[in-house]
């Protein structure tokens, strides 16, 4: 992704106040439906299925997410409004830990485990993972590449439900 493509990418809501509230309205709200939906799916399994299905669902996402985190913070790259002096349409000023989008991995690793027991529910969740990268990426906090890998690492960490058959 270019400066330019940014630029004509978020130039629908850099010319709308509106528009720009309505982008960081879908932030959070996309945000935050995905992560309060989790701890819900974590007491449903804590009830309705077995030990090594609730730790499966705790562990495989904390252990990815711990991961990921580590490599963010060692690899430390740069974010678009820190390369392009721009001004990015979502309150953010973190400099640096921009690959890959945390954000993004979460909602697809928690999109992976909704998958493996319920599949329509996982499906939304991947819809919601896919309009929150575009967000992010609108909003100026991610390059495509960081929200593409935030997707992919989600989608691998949670093909450990398969491999481990938990």
């Amino acid at each position: 992704m270019t400066k330019e493509q940014y630029l004509k990418w978020s130039a629908p809501y850099r010319g709308s106040k509106r528009r720009q509230n309505a982008l960081k309205a879908a932030d959070r709200l996309v945000t935050a439906s995905v992560f309060i939906s989790y701890p819900v799916f974590v007491l449903y399994t804590a009830f309705y299925r077995s030990q090594r299905a609730l730790l499966g669902t705790i562990g495989i996402p904390a252990a990815a997410f711990f991961a990921v985190s580590f490599f963010r913070r060692r690899y430390s790259a740069p974010r678009p409004y820190e390369v392009w002096d721009i001004a990015p349409l979502l309150n953010k000023d973190t400099k640096g830990k921009s690959f890959p989008s945390r954000h993004v991995f979460s909602v697809f690793v928690i999109g992976m485990t909704y998958f493996y027991y319920q599949a329509r529910i996982g499906a939304v969740v991947f819809l919601a993972g896919a309009a929150l990268a575009w967000i992010r990426v609108v909003g100026g906090v991610h390059f495509v590449k960081d929200v593409a890998a935030g997707a992919a690492f989600g989608i691998l960490a949670g093909m450990c439900f398969w491999v481990l058959g938990v």
